[in-house]
């Protein structure tokens, strides 16, 4: 079934691989046999992400909760040592310690905008936060509620898409694996969290499956939203061009006005260096209006290959050492616990910030996307590799002399078909559920370490 799937999705016309049309088309004037399965598959696509949703929320908020509530905090790193007030109420409980980290930063926009304080915040792109903004100012909660709030649903509907076009390309099977596959990955707090990468991920699967339905203007709308969350939503015009092309061919005569709602994403970095220009008033930036650029050494980037960032990740490289900081993996904290496996030593706060500081994350996850992307050049749709490969090697030419594969388990979580792959390669469930349980495990873990200022990703 997947590799007639993957057939269709590149070279098979629109008709051939619209799967959802086809069952509607047949419950219309097929029997009512066709109409039970079109009214089966129309429920299933709500009630199923439903139910991965609220599994994914539980774990992660009673795993944030608990640790915010019993554990022992480090100390905040708050942008301009600015430290929001404590939250009240329910909020204290629930959305206190998924703030943490850029949760702030994102904060700080929606209160105070870009201006001020240099170019640091052009790093965060403003669809996010203008979202938290315009939340707080209708309910009158703090913009970090807001930000909860938008998180929390938009995953919710990025399930309901993604199961949608998984179904479309594979079937029924593939989609809800790979929807548990997504939610229960050990860093998967993130779409809880106050972070854009709920929000990004419902806006590019939307904005893909609007494409692969030839759904054009509604594509380029969506796409164009995803490029105001995210750096990597004008990205989307790549799969835009390979499903454009496999829908209208090389016909020139065809391709509008179609294209012209394709290449809406490219607006993205256009309004964003236009409305930076407006409210950056910094004389040591007299281009405010590429901020979002020049802003990556802020931040500790800088140019490279991507075998020299691997290898940074592995032996580390010299801008580290000139800092006087370790950018590669620290496998020290294993033996640590091999000599000494005791439940006070797993709780110290040395031993925890070891583990956060290691970096190890970092490079197995790096090592993991990197393998499931090549085996995805053999099982997935083109759309979705060519959708997939740029948002996994591109931050591999910009690495962190901090850390040098900084984010990349958090950077992940957007290429959904990695997690596609992943529901392909795991089909019993005799290995799927053991590997959940224990990527569970691992989730409530880095949730924890997060919710108490422990460096993830």
């Amino acid at each position: 079934m997947a590799y007639e799937s993957r057939g269709r999705a590149r070279g098979g016309s629109r008709s051939n691989a619209d799967t959802i049309r086809i069952q509607r088309d047949r419950a219309g004037f097929g029997g009512a046999r066709a109409g039970v399965r079109g009214e089966t598959m129309t429920a299933e696509t709500i009630t199923f992400p439903l139910l991965v949703g609220a599994v994914h929320w539980i774990v992660v908020q009673l795993a944030a909760s608990l640790a915010h509530r019993f554990g022992t905090a480090r100390e905040d790193s708050a942008p301009y040592a600015d430290v929001p007030a404590p939250l009240t109420g329910l909020a204290h409980t629930l959305v206190e310690p998924l703030r943490q980290w850029d949760g702030f930063w994102y904060k700080n926009i929606a209160e105070q905008g870009y201006g001020g304080f240099g170019i640091a915040k052009a790093a965060f792109w403003p669809l996010y936060p203008w979202l938290m903004e315009f939340g707080s100012d209708a309910t009158g909660a703090a913009p970090e509620i807001a930000g909860y709030v938008v998180s929390n649903l938009a995953f919710v509907a990025a399930l309901a898409l993604l199961y949608r076009l998984v179904a479309l390309d594979f079937d029924r099977a593939v989609a809800r694996r790979a929807l548990w596959a997504i939610a229960l990955f050990p860093t998967a707090f993130f779409f809880s969290a106050v972070y854009t990468e709920s929000l990004f991920l419902m806006l590019a699967v939307g904005a893909l499956l609007a494409a692969r339905l030839g759904r054009w203007w509604v594509a380029g709308a969506v796409g164009l939203l995803a490029a105001l969350t995210r750096s990597q939503g004008v990205l989307l015009l790549l799969p835009f061009a390979v499903l454009f092309l496999q829908q209208f061919k090389f016909q020139p005569r065809r391709w509008f006005p179609h294209a012209f709602g394709a290449a809406l994403p490219v607006l993205g970095p256009v309004i964003f260096g236009w409305h930076l220009e407006r409210v950056v008033n910094d004389p040591q930036y007299p281009r405010a209006y590429r901020a979002f650029i020049d802003v990556q050494e802020q931040w500790n980037r800088y140019s490279a290959m991507p075998w020299q960032t691997l290898r940074a990740a592995v032996s580390g490289s010299d801008r580290a050492d000139a800092l006087g900081v370790q950018d590669s993996a620290d496998w020290g904290w294993i033996g640590a616990f091999v000599r000494d496996p005791s439940w006070e030593l797993l709780t110290s706060e040395p031993f925890r910030t070891r583990v956060a500081d290691s970096d190890t994350l970092e490079l197995v996850c790096t090592i993991l996307f990197l393998g499931l992307a090549a085996v995805g050049l053999r099982l997935l749709p083109l759309y979705q590799t060519v959708y997939l490969l740029p948002g996994l090697l591109i931050p591999l030419f910009g690495p962190s002399s901090v850390h040098a594969l900084m984010s990349m388990p958090r950077f992940g979580l957007t290429l959904f078909p990695l997690f596609v792959v992943i529901s392909l390669l795991v089909r019993e469930r005799r290995v799927g559920v053991p590997l959940a349980i224990a990527s569970a495990a691992l989730l409530v873990v880095l949730t924890s370490q997060f919710a108490l200022w422990y460096w993830v990703s």
